[in-house]
């Protein structure tokens, strides 16, 4: 994880910020699965209380080379402006970047009801109401899916900065529980 290349998103008035956010993001996870990668992470380095308009990819030059060649970003490409493949710069710090999941959701509603473990209106209600009271602060992405073209949320989960980098794997979304990305 030796290399990096920073996405700047160059938002306009027909494409709003979180809007192109959302859809580069997309179009990253998307190439991500179709390369069958787990070695290329992800990194917001103007990352305050929002995700900021950098996405900085890191990988070993060759992975990330792969990812050049496949034309990912597509028509969105007009939209950012993709530096070089570049070294990372010595003596910087770590970070593991993840996700953050809810632990009450709909879906555990409807496997909890289908469990018996709700059983009443009153039991639901009560339910529901602590998961609309409960919510993430964290930073998000609002993604469809390609497989039934429903929305989610993606919340991102920031470690504290680390001084040694830990390696792993990362997801399709250039994510990870684990394994650290450069953090400058």
């Amino acid at each position: 994880m030796d290399h990096y290349i920073d996405i700047k998103l160059q938002p306009d008035a027909e494409m709003r910020e979180n809007v192109l956010l959302n859809k580069v993001y997309t179009k990253f996870h998307k190439a991500l699965f179709d390369l069958n990668n787990k070695t290329i992470g992800v990194s917001f380095p103007a990352y305050k209380v929002l995700l900021g308009r950098t996405i900085r990819l890191h990988s070993d030059i060759s992975m990330l080379r792969d990812l050049q060649g496949i034309n990912w970003l597509g028509d969105l490409s007009g939209y950012c402006q993709i530096s070089e493949i570049a070294k990372v710069p010595d003596n910087v710090k770590y970070r593991v970047i993840s996700r953050k999941q809810s632990n009450m959701t709909f879906a555990k509603l409807k496997r909890l009801k289908a469990r018996g473990s709700i059983t009443t209106s009153e039991e639901e209600k009560t339910y529901k109401q602590k998961m609309f009271g409960y919510s993430l602060d964290n930073p998000y992405f609002e993604l469809e899916s390609a497989s039934n073209g429903n929305q989610h949320r993606r919340f991102i989960q920031f470690s504290d900065l680390l001084d040694e980098s830990i390696d792993g794997k990362f997801d399709d979304f250039g994510l990870s529980k684990v394994a650290t990305v450069p953090w400058f």
